[in-house]
């Protein structure tokens, strides 16, 4: 077990390192300089900006210089927000997406579970025709599509109701997490519920649950302990990365909902060109998703003893 978990850790800090590598040369492969926006820099400032970052230096010494901060935990300051960090901007904002992806992700993985399980149970029968009918419906649905729709509804369920229902934007309160969260885990819920819906299936058919109703199990202990558990796995193995994509998919969620989330500075960054926060974010994200997945990819280990992780 030690031995594959090392062996993960160090395949995913070569992917971070990938993932940083790629955002910094794709970056400087944007036309446009970093230090030109809407701000004019005295010449002093822009000589200290360059000598900090390598910019006055050839690339490859700015690569080193770029992989050296990253090693340290510094993603530098940002070139439009006057003496701001980006790790400031992480450490504040980080905590409202990840609030909102982990009700996200609560409601898809109980949503998608529950409903695969019924889609299953009442194959080729009315459940199951209306249940995979909405289930395409959110996978082929954009979420930007979703939160518009979702909050029209918001709006003439308020007038309707002669006040406030459910706030239509913001953050403050539980209430304003729970129309941004139910359409943000929309989409990864629809993906749950095919997936539990083909495992539930396969699993219906061996030989073990053939054998335990022939021995007279109740059907109910049947489903619990045979069904459920086993066709439960597959779902896990995907949940890291549906974290990960919840937590960045948000982005736009974040901006139709005024969320003050780390979403809409990413957005503001690509907007203004301001290098630093966009490598910063971007590979910030990208190291979660590894962390993510080899969080799940141990973690099922641990539930399946039949998976033989030391190997």
């Amino acid at each position: 077990m030690l031995k594959y978990a090392a062996k993960r850790i160090v395949l995913g800090l070569i992917t971070v390192w990938f993932i940083a590598s790629a955002t910094f040369f794709g970056m400087h492969a944007v036309p446009g300089d970093p230090l030109t926006g809407d701000k004019a820099l005295t010449p002093k400032i822009r000589a200290n900006l360059e000598a900090k970052y390598g910019l006055d230096k050839p690339l490859a010494t700015q690569y080193w210089i770029y992989l050296g901060n990253i090693a340290q935990g510094d993603f530098g300051i940002s070139y439009t927000q006057e003496n701001r960090r980006v790790n400031d901007i992480i450490r504040e904002h980080f905590p409202v997406s990840a609030t909102l992806g982990i009700l996200a992700i609560v409601f898809a993985g109980v949503g998608g579970v529950l409903w695969g399980a019924l889609t299953a149970l009442y194959r080729n029968r009315w459940p199951d025709v209306a249940i995979m009918f909405l289930v395409i419906l959110g996978i082929s649905v954009p979420s930007f599509v979703m939160a518009a729709i979702s909050q029209w509804s918001l709006v003439n369920l308020n007038q309707t109701a002669g006040g406030t229902v459910l706030p239509i934007g913001g953050w403050g309160s539980v209430w304003h997490m729970v129309t941004p969260a139910l359409v943000l885990g929309l989409s990864t819920m629809a993906y749950l519920t095919r997936l539990m819906r083909s495992s539930m299936l396969e699993v219906v058919n061996t030989d073990y649950v053939r054998t335990a109703r022939a021995k007279g199990v109740p059907a109910t202990q049947i489903f619990s302990r045979h069904q459920l558990r086993n066709a439960i796995l597959p779902v896990i193995t995907v949940l890291g990365p549906a974290i990960a994509g919840i937590t960045t998919g948000g982005f736009v969620v974040e901006i139709v909902f005024a969320i003050p989330g780390l979403g809409r500075y990413f957005v503001q960054a690509i907007q203004q060109l301001d290098y630093t926060v966009i490598m910063g974010t971007t590979v910030f994200y990208g190291a979660f998703l590894v962390f993510m997945v080899i969080l799940v990819d141990l973690i099922y280990g641990l539930i399946d003893p039949r998976v033989r992780v030391d190997q």
